[in-house]
């Protein structure tokens, strides 16, 4: 099942085949796809993707606007055709579901009719009753009974989501889930799709990283087309970006920054607040042998040291500049 501009059932597409289980990183493998390309023209979408995500995972796809996100998501879903490639899945159709970044639906029909005709193109038995549990989970409860041409972007995206997972599905993709939503909506996606986590396979494009970060454990990195990374995301998080220490001293801190600005082993120091440095290093190994040693020389006042922890957004960042 698909939503879409309508519901649409998804039909075994051309390019897309049932794959047996193959070992990837100690699981099954439930979508996999080699040299992948999609051309418009004469310019290239997707430039020979190599995608594996393994069952039961959450797979966060992230890229710069154009980098082919939604493209890569349309050819696994089987509403676009790649170029060139395949792509392997190790579910049926009937068991996957697919949001897109803007999902519409027929105006004069209310939430609760939208999420039950999207549990009645399901091939499985699924309870009426579900309709009601998955419209209390996204919140969107309170307006079921409301015509959706009178919804609001937010509320669209609420229900879409509704539509995706009332059936179920082994396989979600998800494109731009959060994308339309508050705070307290967003929030509320996360813990759906963490909840999800183990009992279905999750593929979901999103810009904020630091959602992919929150829920993820493997993370794809596109590019003008091309997979810069793939694989867990601590994998991805542990030596990319540059090393830092962050350390908290009483005021004032101008000695300290000056000391630290003249080592050769330290490369930046941002002054974060009153007190609150962030030190940019060529390596953990000489901040742990040095940094306390300068520190004391300048007799600064440490309240504490710590080394931090490299953000999904620094990585990113390094990775598609």
């Amino acid at each position: 099942m698909a939503v879409g501009g309508h519901l649409h059932h998804l039909c075994a597409r051309r390019g897309h085949h049932l794959s047996a289980d193959r070992p990837g990183r100690g699981k099954s493998v439930i979508v996999h796809t080699t040299g992948l390309v999609k051309e418009y023209g004469s310019t290239t979408a997707l430039a020979g993707v190599d995608l594996e995500v393994s069952e039961g995972s959450v797979y966060g796809l992230v890229g710069p606007n154009g980098a082919g996100k939604t493209t890569l998501l349309a050819i696994l879903s089987g509403l676009r055709h790649s170029t060139r490639g395949s792509v392997h899945l190790g579910v049926s159709s009937a068991e996957m579901a697919v949001l897109p970044d803007t999902p519409h639906f027929d105006k004069w029909l209310t939430g609760r009719e939208v999420v039950d005709l999207a549990r009645n193109l399901s091939e499985r038995s699924i309870a009426e009753s579900r309709v009601g549990e998955v419209l209390e989970l996204t919140g969107i409860i309170d307006a079921a009974e409301q015509k959706v041409g009178g919804y609001s972007r937010g509320m669209l995206q609420r229900l879409g989501l509704a539509a995706t997972v009332v059936a179920e599905p082994k396989l979600l993709l998800l494109d731009e889930p959060s994308a339309a939503l508050d705070p307290a909506g967003r929030r509320e996606v996360l813990d759906l799709v963490a909840k999800i986590r183990g009992e279905a396979t999750v593929v979901f494009s999103s810009h904020i990283l630091s959602d992919v970060q929150e829920v993820c454990d493997t993370v794809g990195i596109l590019d003008h087309g091309r997979l810069r990374f793939q694989g867990p995301i601590g994998e991805l998080l542990s030596g990319r970006a540059a090393p830092a220490y962050r350390v908290r001293l009483r005021p004032p801190a101008a000695p300290a920054v000056a000391a630290l600005e003249e080592q050769s082993w330290v490369q930046q120091v941002a002054v974060l607040g009153d007190g609150d440095l962030r030190v940019s290093v060529t390596s953990l190994e000489a901040a742990e042998r040095y940094l306390p040693g300068v520190l004391a020389g300048v007799e600064a006042r440490v309240v504490s040291i710590a080394p931090e922890a490299a953000t999904l957004e620094e990585v990113f960042l390094e990775l598609t500049r």
